[in-house]
């Protein structure tokens, strides 16, 4: 038997992944995002609950695991019971684990909860044994393009030179590892339909396109790829085109496959929404923008760049010109995915993906980047031997660099999601850091909303609401209870909200956040259990809030007939417009009258 330097390569990199995963295992994989691609499995199989009409065991697992400060992978839908946030692609990818898992539990001492270790272990290895098939698939599509030696070069970048190497050992069971196996199948079953024009590689092909899709909606990208395969110029796209018609039952097996597929998550949505489709990412505060992209920060920020973090993979975007002369008919098909993938998940309004290293929403395009790396390996292989001398030294360093920061990442030297050019400069390559260094970071958004602003020295003061309610505009002002002035303003139950702030971000900072401090006096009249009311402060885009902070006075130990002040800190939160707007105001809840005055609104601007 013929010795393949490429499957020795791969088996390597397997056993590697597989010692390191040994060596950090996931000790509460089922959390955070997971736990929302997850949800759909324990409600269905183990509550009968799809619909989520009773939470109470949600909240009993997350008490108990910890998977989440908050329930943000759900919310109340319009029919009033609570509706997943994600898709349920991951779901179907997870099922087979999930019931090994439960298995497990059955035959053991362990809470068949869903979640307790063997459904976390059978997850996590799950997800490692997805990850190894995805490699093996990866390098049957390149042997197709490439000999056995750039082959091998082309997996140990990408495993081991990229932030695939952090996803498949730290992001257990996030959407990107699985789906770059999927990507790769994807382009197996493309390569094979196009060879042999059999209706199973089509059928197959729909399947597999169609859970990408179901598992993260915008990967419906993944349908450029078989649709210009071969295509070189405009006359390909007719001969494309005449080839479908050719072949029509098998694109319409393909488009029915896609369509099954995705029919569950449909048929759920109508269930839980009373619509077939339906928006289910609820906060205003994150969507896709797709008229303003953030490009140029997705590539090269010190926050998340991909090329800042994962620099090897500038020797991909470089082979797109070598793949051109090597393989123009599959060029197309590449650059074109690519350059719509990278619109989408720059147009994410969030577009740093929260918590992880590099930019993990284009680790599942690598399979398909793989072909440009090929072709720039190929091509440096052909040059002189200084040439290639340089190119692996600088490959080695900067797999080196990846090793080093992952390790970073892992200790928490580098952040997941507040990173800055400063502080990246002042930890390179550091073993620690200091509390100065950490004072370089982005400022901390609080996940749980809980925020105090300390340090004020490092602030600028500027008032940018006062409200006396001394106008007098009408009945609701008045002299009855007055804090300072002539006036007051009674709220009652006609008058449920008080006048109060609106002011688009833009018009507070020139910096990317605020502090914003309020405070307000209260006259209450009634026991406030009865009559509830609260100091509300929000960003609002398009009429939507979000960062929604509410101080309720009930909660407060305030006595009845006299004045309180009421006061309350707020980080602005990244906006996802400079023209969204802070809205503060007070909100009566009860029917019954409470009086105001001298609401206050101070921004703290960070000082230069």
């Amino acid at each position: 038997m013929r010795f393949s330097l490429s499957f020795f390569g791969a088996c390597f990199s397997t056993l590697i992944l597989i010692a390191f995963c040994i060596a950090f295992p996931q000790n509460n994989a089922i959390a955070w995002d997971v736990f929302g691609y997850y949800l759909y499995l324990p409600a269905l199989f183990l509550h009968g609950d799809l619909l989520l009409n009773d939470i109470s065991w949600i909240h009993e697992i997350i008490q108990h695991y910890n998977n989440t400060e908050t329930l943000y992978q759900a919310h109340i839908g319009p029919q009033g019971n609570w509706v997943m946030k994600y898709s349920m692609g991951l779901a179907v990818i997870y099922a087979p684990f999930f019931f090994i898992g439960h298995c497990i539990t059955l035959l053991t001492d362990y809470p068949a909860d869903g979640f307790s270790l063997p459904y976390q272990y059978a997850l996590s290895y799950g997800y490692l044994l997805y990850i190894i098939i995805g490699i093996f698939l990866l390098r049957k599509v390149l042997l197709k393009f490439f000999n056995d030696k750039v082959t091998t070069i082309v997996l140990l970048i990408i495993i081991f030179g990229t932030n695939y190497f952090h996803v498949a050992i730290f992001s257990t069971a996030m959407p990107h590892g699985w789906l770059f196996t999927i990507f790769a199948l994807i382009l197996w079953l493309t390569m094979r339909w196009h060879e042999t024009f059999r209706m199973k590689y089509a059928i197959l092909l729909g399947v597999v396109m169609g859970l990408a899709i179901l598992s993260r909606p915008t990967e419906i990208v993944c349908l450029l790829i078989p649709f210009l395969w071969g295509v070189k110029n405009k006359a390909g796209i007719k001969e494309k085109i005449t080839l479908f018609k050719q072949y029509r039952k098998h694109v319409l097996a393909a488009g029915l496959a896609v369509f099954l597929i995705g029919l569950p998550q449909l048929i759920y949505w109508k269930l839980a929404t009373g619509s077939f489709f339906y928006v289910s990412y609820q906060n205003p505060q994150e969507g896709l923008d797709l008229f303003t992209p953030h490009t140029l920060n997705v590539l090269f920020s010190f926050r998340k760049g991909w090329l800042v973090y994962t620099p090897i993979m500038i020797f991909a975007l470089i082979g797109f010109y070598f793949l051109r002369k090597q393989y123009q008919t599959v060029l197309p098909s590449i650059l074109v995915y690519f350059l719509f993938n990278l619109w989408l998940v720059s147009s994410w309004t969030t577009w740093w993906y929260a918590q992880s290293f590099s930019h993990r929403a284009l680790v599942e395009s690598y399979a398909v980047l793989a072909l440009p790396l090929g072709s720039f390996i190929h091509h440096v292989l052909n040059r002189k031997v200084l040439q290639k001398t340089l190119f692996f030294v600088f490959a080695a360093m900067l797999m080196g660099l990846n090793f080093l920061q992952t390790w970073q990442m892992k200790e928490g030297i580098l952040h997941g999601s507040s990173m800055t050019m400063a502080y990246y400069l002042a930890v390179f390559g550091k073993t620690s850091v200091t509390e100065e260094d950490k004072r370089l970071l982005l400022i901390h958004q609080p996940f749980s909303g809980e925020d105090k602003l300390e340090n004020e020295e490092d602030y600028q003061k500027k008032l940018i609401g006062y409200f006396d309610y001394e106008e007098g505009k009408n009945s609701n002002y008045t002299k009855r209870f007055v804090h300072s002035g002539d006036y007051s303003f009674r709220m009652d139950k006609n008058q449920v909200y008080s006048p109060g702030l609106k002011m688009e971000f833009e018009d507070i900072t020139d910096s990317y956040y605020a502090w914003i401090r309020t405070t307000v006096y209260v006259y209450p009249m009634h026991i406030l259990k009865e009559n509830p009311a609260s100091l509300v402060i929000h960003f609002s885009h398009k009429g939507k809030a979000y960062k929604y902070k509410a101080i309720d006075f009930e909660l407060k130990e305030l006595k009845l007939n006299q004045w309180h002040k009421i006061s309350v800190d707020y980080l602005t939160p990244e906006v996802r417009r400079t023209s969204d707007t802070l809205k503060v105001y007070v909100w009566l809840r009860g029917d019954k009258e409470i009086y105001i005055d001298d609401l206050e609104v101070v921004a703290f601007i960070p000082k230069e």
